[in-house]
């Protein structure tokens, strides 16, 4: 770790001139998306303070490229990293913007559910187990999400220094590859789409399209089950804060954490690896326990976690060979 601390505070010899691989893919999705902002403009109510949140994650990225160019050290690459992985939050509501230009499909992957599974796993899964306790842990799973994410970056950064920036790219990029998803896939999931249509409808296996209900309607069931517990009450508030009725397919929840698991392993940190899996499986239930989630959300989140997993590891290695032959060219 004394050797970590020596490289965040050392001048590097050969510094990234350009913009990192991670900050790319950002720009990139912005340019994406404010492109579709500038076409659909018309649609879309909030298109002025979308289009200004776009420059000024422009002005801060470049900002934060100047720094490093001033005063290129472990730490200043870091804040540009770190920066960029807070900022991810901010990108996640503003997906209900561009998702509800398209009509609704809950009532499509809610008939999947009820044929795959004979039933609506996340209406029954908080009634038949609806122990305290059991209500608890799982609101501990869902939000043990972002805390698990800084854990699993900041370990990467003091065990593994060399590799950090390969990891923060794949957290990036996995999270805004499930963004694109989200945009073209409108589903809202089961907390908006029962409390929309009605319990008595979805248990009966009625599920009606709502076409562009949620343009409007962002009411969403309450949270099941312990109501006054500390971990359920965080949950809500989360929900209050920055929940909105989008993001439901693949469950990014699932995919984010089942990469960095896999991240956690390929490093070789087996400590933290076991330490994180309990909360890893909390994660994956609980999608589903408090109505977040679909179960073939959850499911195809893990599936969604492991192949950005594999193919963004093998795009990183790909693009620092990249850099190798260049610098070893120049010099």
């Amino acid at each position: 770790m004394k050797d970590v601390f020596k490289k965040l505070f050392t001048i590097e010899k050969h510094p990234v001139k350009g913009l990192m691989a991670y900050e790319c893919v950002v720009l990139a999705y912005l340019a994406a998306t404010l492109t579709i902002v500038a076409v659909m403009h018309s649609q879309l109510p909030n298109a002025h303070s979308m289009a200004v949140g776009r420059l000024h994650v422009v002005a801060i990225t470049l900002a934060l490229w100047g720094v490093y160019r001033m005063l290129p050290c472990g730490m200043t690459r870091t804040l540009r990293a770190a920066v960029q992985l807070a900022l991810l939050s901010w990108w996640y509501p503003d997906i209900y913007e561009l998702n509800r230009l398209l009509p609704n499909l809950d009532h499509l992957f809610a008939t999947w559910e009820q044929s795959l599974f004979g039933c609506q796993p996340a209406l029954l899964f908080s009634q038949v187990v609806s122990h305290p306790v059991v209500s608890e842990l799982m609101c501990l799973g869902y939000v043990s999400y972002f805390p698990m994410m800084a854990v699993v970056a900041l370990s990467v950064l003091l065990w593994r220094y060399e590799a950090f920036d390969r990891v923060v790219f794949v957290i990036i990029t996995t999270f805004f590859i499930h963004y694109v998803v989200f945009i073209v896939l409108p589903v809202t999931g089961p907390q908006y789409y029962y409390q929309a249509t009605g319990l008595d409808d979805i248990a009966q296996g009625v599920f009606p399209n709502l076409h562009d209900y949620f343009n409007h309607h962002t009411e969403r069931m309450a949270c099941p089950g312990m109501e006054g517990g500390f971990f359920h009450n965080l949950v809500d508030s989360a929900h209050d804060a920055g929940e909105r009725p989008v993001a439901a397919f693949p469950s990014s929840h699932v995919g984010v954490c089942t990469m960095l698991m896999l991240v956690v392993w390929r490093y070789r940190l087996r400590r933290l690896f076991w330490c994180l899996l309990p909360f890893a499986v909390l994660l994956f239930l609980s999608t589903v326990y408090i109505r977040a989630h679909y179960a073939i959300d959850a499911l195809a989140g893990l599936l969604s976690g492991t192949l950005c997993f594999v193919t963004l590891m093998a795009a990183s290695r790909g693009m620092e060979r990249k850099v190798k032959k260049k610098r070893n060219k120049t010099s």
